[in-house]
């Protein structure tokens, strides 16, 4: 056991005799939002199936430090106490290390950042990919790697170098042998780490791999030895986080900037809102700040107070969730925002903005969904900090994929939450070519993470999920959220020159499995051929590009036998996409959010399975 995790439980078990009730903690500094959650707040299930150190790190240092405010060191044990599992099996990975120090495999084929390249296009030619369409149905589990404690696994790995490069939840990351899993080296990160890696070899500092963590840390790590380079924080803001990948060119690391300030305002002592979104640009090899620019301009100003006579600002959000898409041609940056957290609105919300890759200047900006002003307060009967006219949430959570249409002319392509899926013209600051909805949308409707284009395509999985509460006198507040079994999902491929539906593949039952949703919310990934969708319900299919066929099908919510002996679990696929490179694809399982299926496993499948 870590040292944390001893301290913890030395902490928890005098908590009985202290007096303290967690139970009543829970109930007024939580359950406004874990009872009823929305967006991606987890509900108190999914608290309650995390481990106490995972709990506490929220509450000193992460997203639930300011309702923490206040509390006493016995107060926050109490807490963690009562939403932690009286027992757990979950212990931290072992290491499986790697015999001898293996030299990097410098010609074998990459996954090396979020959308494979520059582009973000999520597809993977033949030669990179070293499987064809016809051996997708041959691929069979090749290895397991335990993910430490955690309920959800949401970084992207990357493979390199005959290495693939992955992190969880604690803030480890770890490089691995790409062929067996084992392992080389780990690294520590000071918080979490949401973002997917990114490799990159072109500058004069080595093979490095680039991250960031919910503390708002960028870092670059020497991809051989596991040494720090360097690390910097991007941004300022307390609830600044990193969770789109960073995205590296001509010696440049642009990193992305998000936060968690959404979900504060259901605390009516909170003074909604300060953050803004915005790009960082480093310095590859020293980090050394370029330049930094935020999605609004205007610095948040006292506007008027709420009725609870707390001071409010604005205005704020527009947070950068996904990686930014590099354009060669032209030396432009182009990025997706998310929505406002407080009045006023503004113009570069829920839009795709164009940025001059050497100074950060905003050169356009196009606006997808105007006046969406949102935070997790509209959700609570009290609509505590909620704009008088609230917006829907139409965040965008994926990057624009920039793709040729002919004859010159280009596209850049990306689904919103809303369920629309927008075409721009890039050389004509974001004209509008097409629209074409495939959902309904909602806060977590829509489309989520991650498109992929194979050039005459684009295919797009749709979340839409659904949850409701149903009665169970069993948990405090009487009621528990289950996933709507019959409700989401669904992958399209659409033409990219037009937006006109090439073949709609509906979602597949999800009969007797409990905790179920067949909503696809996880990023997408193509080859010649084929393109894998994963889902809520726990699977990874591949369909035939063509026809929208289902042609192999992995259910990997289940136990695994890890490499490194740690427990090992798969459950719902939500965020990151699979990575293809070499002939294998890598995939995270395990998703505890909103009652998905929790996991913590890394899943490596090659058509011999050896």
């Amino acid at each position: 056991m870590s040292k944390l995790g001893l301290t913890i439980m030395i902490a928890l078990s005098s908590v009985a005799a202290l007096g303290q009730d967690g139970a009543a903690i829970y109930k007024q500094r939580c359950a406004m939002c874990h009872d009823a959650p929305v967006g991606r707040v987890p509900p108190v299930s999914a608290l309650r199936a995390m481990d106490a150190a995972a709990i506490s790190r929220s509450l000193e240092t992460g997203p639930m430090q300011t309702q923490a405010a206040g509390l006493t060191a016995n107060e926050r044990q109490a807490l963690v106490a009562y939403l932690a599992a009286p027992k757990s099996n979950a212990t931290a990975a072992h290491d499986f290390s790697c015999q001898g120090s293996a030299a990097a495999a410098t010609n074998a084929p990459r996954w090396s950042s979020w959308g494979v390249n520059s582009a973000n296009t999520r597809f993977q030619e033949t030669a990179a990919a070293g499987l064809t369409a016809a051996e997708v149905p041959k691929l069979k589990l090749k290895w397991a790697f335990a993910l430490g404690t955690g309920t959800d696994v949401r970084s992207q790995p990357s493979v390199a170098d005959g290495r693939v490069f992955t992190a969880d939840l604690a803030g480890w990351v770890y490089g691995l042998d790409a062929q067996t899993g084992c392992q080389y080296w780990k690294f520590q990160a000071e918080g979490p780490v949401r973002s997917g890696i990114t490799f990159d070899d072109a500058g004069g500092a080595g093979p490095l791999i680039y991250f960031g963590d919910i503390k708002g840390n960028a870092y670059a790590v020497n991809a051989v030895s596991g040494q720090l380079a360097w690390k910097v924080h991007a941004e300022a803001h307390f609830a600044a986080i990193i969770t789109g990948t960073p995205r590296v060119h001509g010696g440049v690391v642009y990193v992305p900037i998000s936060s968690f300030e959404e979900i504060m305002p259901p605390n009516p002592r909170y003074e909604c809102c300060s953050f803004r979104g915005s790009v960082v640009a480093l310095d590859a090899s020293s980090g050394k700040r370029l330049w930094q620019t935020y999605t609004i301009q205007d610095v948040p100003q006292p506007t008027t107070k709420s009725k609870f006579g707390t001071q409010l600002h604005g205005p704020s959000g527009a947070g950068v969730w996904s990686s930014p898409t590099f354009d060669e041609k032209a030396g432009v940056l182009y990025v997706a925002t998310g929505d406002n957290y407080s009045a006023p609105a503004t113009k570069t919300s829920d839009a795709v903005l164009a940025l001059d890759a050497k100074s950060g200047r905003i050169l356009w900006s196009k606006q997808l969904t105007a006046n969406d002003i949102f935070n997790n307060g509209c959700a609570t009967p009290e609509k505590t900090n909620c704009p008088d006219t609230a917006g829907q949430d139409f965040d965008f959570g994926q990057p624009p994929i920039l793709v040729s249409l002919g004859g010159g002319r280009r596209a850049l392509v990306l689904g919103q939450k809303s369920g629309m899926v927008h075409a721009l013209d890039p050389d004509h600051e974001g004209q509008i070519l097409w629209q074409t909805r495939v959902g309904e949308g909602g806060s977590l409707g829509g489309v989520q993470w991650g498109s992929a284009s194979d050039g005459e395509n684009v295919y797009v999985a749709l979340s839409d999920i659904r949850i409701a509460g149903v009665a169970d006198r069993s948990v405090p507040q009487g009621y528990r959220l289950v996933v709507d079994p019959k409700k989401g999902g669904g992958l399209f491929a659409l033409r990219i020159a037009t937006g006109e539906k090439v073949w709609g593949a509906k979602p597949p039952s999800c009969g007797e499995r409990k905790n179920c949703s067949p909503a696809q919310s996880a990023a997408v990934t193509a080859i010649p051929g084929v393109v894998f969708s994963g889902s809520e319900d726990g699977h990874l299919r591949g369909y035939s590009t063509v026809t929208g066929e289902v042609v192999w099908d992995a259910d990997t919510a289940r136990e695994y036998d890890a490499v490194n002996g740690g427990p090992a679990r798969g459950g719902s696929l939500d965020v990151a996409g699979p990575v293809i490179a070499g002939g294998m694809l890598y995939v995270n399982s395990g998703y505890g959010q909103w009652g998905g299926m929790p996991g913590n496993v890394l899943l490596v499948f090659s058509p011999d399975g050896k």
